[in-house]
């Protein structure tokens, strides 16, 4: 049985992280931590570091979070890499499984870096700010919201079945 491709979905994993890596290299150019730029009057760039996992959860921990939540990004994309030759054909969960890969090796990267993740979008409305997030973060979101997406979809009608090949012919 041949083995399903799944370059196209390593690559996109790849440009995950391209984009977020360089988009954060630009911050760490311009801006000192605490910085914040007026963009628009919902959104400003900042530039924070996080320690800890979404909405800081155990930012304050005392340092094993970093290795912690490191090992955790690994195991995902051992897992995510693992799957996704089973799935690769299956647009909307191998585009979410994607995502999950690219934004949590991009925030890994930054916690072997710099023990902490580079965080520089900030949205605001009526005196109340989202905290602080990046592209890796962005595409986890997004990344979950299609497994959501896919599982409540339903399922999917089955593939027809292949014609087997086994190179005799009669």
């Amino acid at each position: 049985m041949p083995a399903r491709k799944i370059d196209r979905w390593l690559w996109l994993a790849g440009i995950v992280i391209v984009l977020d890596q360089l988009s954060k290299w630009l911050v760490l150019a311009r801006l000192q931590p605490g910085d914040s730029v007026y963009v628009a009057p919902f959104f400003n760039w900042v530039l924070t570091y996080n320690a800890g996992a979404a909405f800081s959860l155990l930012s304050d921990a005392g340092g094993w979070q970093r290795w912690f939540f490191t090992g955790l990004a690994l195991a995902i994309a051992l897992w995510i890499v693992g799957i996704l030759p089973r799935h690769s054909g299956e647009f909307r969960l191998s585009l979410g499984l994607t995502l999950i890969l690219g934004g949590a090796l991009g925030n890994a990267i930054d916690r072997l870096r710099f023990g902490a993740v580079v965080d520089f979008i900030q949205w605001h409305v009526a005196g109340f700010y989202w905290p602080a997030f990046n592209v890796a973060d962005s595409a986890i979101t997004l990344g979950a919201l299609l497994l959501v997406w896919d599982q409540l979809a339903g399922p999917r009608e089955p593939a027809p079945p292949r014609p087997i090949d086994d190179g005799q012919r009669s």
